[in-house]
Order: structure tokens, then sequence, then C-alpha cells
């Protein structure tokens, strides 16, 4: 089976620079993704039974993810010396969240670059001088009442079911295990008949950066993050 451009386009270009003018031209795609244990069972039980086409298997570098008490809009990380920005802009119909990057830059980066990205956590930071490292940058998130500083570490495993993007993985935020699937599409019907053939439409769509926050103890409010129903029934 060939692997649809769309799909291999997404995972060639995980990684590198992107400057905020390449970015808005990144057409944006909406998302699904859950969150809790025993997920990763029951996805592969099913994906094989909907013809899924495996990608590859990662284990990602370290990342550090910046959290804030004042929103959960945007997600903002560093993976491999790369701040890396996105915006959710909005929500479809079905309630899948809609995604559009804003840019990845390398450190170290000019203050004014580095404000307009505090500017999507509605924070502000003195970084004094016209750039800051990365060294640098950190140790002021660290101590900002405002922000939360969250080690990430994942294993993910990429596949697509009828050229919809698909992964599940291992999580683990400041090293608090957890399990996540997550499908995303600009094809929103696409993209419901994915999330139904994987059994995971009734379970709470649930972004990284709200995960995050859930398990630090910076919000303890939403629905809970479960197992699917399917696995639950067989305990």
């Amino acid at each position: 089976m060939v692997t649809p451009p769309a799909v291999m386009n997404h995972f060639r270009s995980m990684n590198g620079v992107m400057p905020a003018t390449e970015a808005v031209r990144v057409k944006p795609r909406a998302e699904f993704r859950v969150f809790g244990h025993g997920l990763i069972k029951a996805v592969q039980e099913r994906m094989w039974m909907a013809g899924a086409v495996l990608h590859m298997a990662r284990q990602m570098p370290e990342e550090v993810y910046l959290l804030s008490r004042h929103t959960d809009v945007a997600n903002v990380k560093v993976r491999e010396g790369l701040l890396d920005v996105k915006l959710r802009t909005g929500d479809t119909a079905e309630g899948y969240e809609i995604y559009q990057p804003w840019g990845k830059f390398r450190f170290p980066l000019a203050s004014a670059d580095l404000k307009e990205t505090l500017g999507h956590l509605r924070v502000e930071m003195a970084l004094g001088g016209e750039s800051c490292a990365y060294d640098k940058f950190l140790m002021l998130a660290r101590a900002h009442p405002d922000l939360t500083v969250v080690s990430v570490e994942k294993i993910r495993y990429g596949f697509s079911v009828q050229g919809v993007i698909c992964e599940y993985a291992k999580v683990m935020f400041n090293g608090a295990l957890m399990e996540t699937a997550c499908c995303e599409s600009d094809d929103h019907a696409a993209l419901t008949r994915a999330i139904a053939v994987l059994g995971l439409a009734a379970m709470p769509n649930t972004s990284y950066t709200r995960a995050a926050m859930r398990v630090v103890g910076m919000i303890a409010y939403g629905p809970p993050l479960y197992a699917p129903p399917a696995l639950e029934a067989r305990a």
C-alpha cells in the first residue's frame, strides 16, 4: 500500500527551523488526542482491523514544555535546541481542535522574537540584551511565577488509517507515565471515521498542554483520563 504524500511530509518535517513566514503557509489540521492507561493495547488491536499503514517508531529527545497559568491555547516547547510554537486557532463542529504552526526557531533567539512567543503564553519576562540563549531563557522561565516548566519524554509510534495521520505513544510528564493516542487531518469526515474505528470517540479530547497541566497540578477540573470502554469491560 502506498503511503499518502501528506502523511510522509508530516513525518519528514517534524524537525528543522521554520520561520513564521513559512509556518503560516502550512495548512492547519484538526487534532483529536486522548490520554489514559491501557490505550496502546486497545489501539493496537483495532488498528490492524482498520488496515493501518505503519510509519515509524521514534524515541524522541527530551522536550521541555512551557505551561502558562493564563492560557492553554499555545503549545510551546523546546526540542533539540528549537523553540517550537503551535497555536490553537479554533475548534470544529465535531469538537476537534485546529492547530496552526507559528514557527520553529533556533536558540539563541532575538529577545523581540521571544517576547512575541511569551505574548502567546500571556506572560511578560525581562530578558535583557538583544538576544537570549536557551540556558538563560530556561532559568528565567523556571523562576517566573506564572510559568511551569515540564520535562516531557516520548516514545512515538506513527501510522495512518485511510490517509489520516495517527499515532500512539508512551509519554512521561516529569517522570509520570501516561499513554496517548492521536488522529489529525484537514479532512474532518475522514478524521471522524479514523477516531471511530480506533475506538476513541467516547474519550475526551485533551491536548498535550492540558494533559501536562493536569499532571503537574496546574488544573484539576475536566473529565477524567480513563481507559477505553472496551478495555474496561475486559478488566
